[in-house]
C-alpha cells in the first residue's frame, strides 16, 4: 500500500535533519495516515480507507457521500 492519502493525496515529503552543529542529514516526513472505515448509506456497506486526518476533517464537514462524487 502506497502511503497516499486516498483523499487530499498528500503524499511523504523530504528534507533534511539539522543537527546542532548544521550537519545534514536526508530524512522522510510522512502524512498521518488512519485506517478508517466508513459507513455508506446508499449502498449499506463499510468501505475501508487509508486517510489522513485532514482527510477525516473534511468528511466530517462535507459528508462521505460528496467527498466520493468529488474524488
Amino acid at each position: 500500500m502506497t502511503k497516499r492519502c486516498q483523499i487530499t493525496y498528500k503524499k511523504p515529503m523530504q528534507g533534511n535533519n539539522v543537527s546542532h552543529s548544521h550537519r545534514k542529514t536526508r530524512r522522510r516526513f510522512m502524512p498521518n495516515l488512519q485506517k478508517h472505515r466508513f459507513w455508506i448509506k446508499k449502498e449499506k456497506r463499510y468501505i475501508k480507507m487509508h486517510i489522513t486526518t485532514k482527510g477525516m476533517r473534511i468528511i466530517d464537514k462535507y459528508g462521505i457521500e460528496k467527498v466520493l462524487i468529488k474524488t
